[in-house]
């Protein structure tokens, strides 16, 4: 069975930083890839970073360009997302998500949700002003 887990959400002021943490069990996780996607109260779902633990090639969506940075350990089966700079708008839910293939790195919408076969429970972050 696959799991995922997110940690390392909280509460944090405007401009400070937090990891997120997406730990995977249950499949084989050198060459899939692995996105972190938001959902903040009142809206959709939308994607926010990906990596391929192929090769470590990233996207971002472009609110978190140069802020967030994605990456991940494959001997510990986990994804991280360094989020700084954070803003109030950052606030959500976040969840990590799984593509099995590790095609969705390639995709012309690569944070689409339907490339993503497992999801995780999502960990809480809100940002304060």
């Amino acid at each position: 069975e696959v799991q995922l887990v997110e940690s390392g959400g909280g509460l944090v002021q405007a401009g400070g930083s937090l990891r997120l943490s997406c730990a995977a069990s249950g499949l084989t996780f050198d060459s899939v890839a692995v996105g972190w996607f938001r959902q903040a109260p009142g809206k959709e779902r939308e994607g926010v970073a990906l990596i391929s633990t192929l090769d470590d090639s990233s996207y971002y969506t472009d609110s978190v360009q140069g802020r967030f940075t994605i990456s991940s350990d494959n001997a510990k089966n986990t994804v991280y997302l360094l989020m700084n700079s954070l803003k109030p708008e950052d606030t959500a839910v976040y969840f990590c998500a799984v593509d099995p293939s590790g095609i969705a790195i390639a995709a012309e919408y690569p944070l689409a949700d339907p490339l993503y076969d497992y999801w995780g429970q999502g960990t809480e972050v809100t940002v304060s002003s």
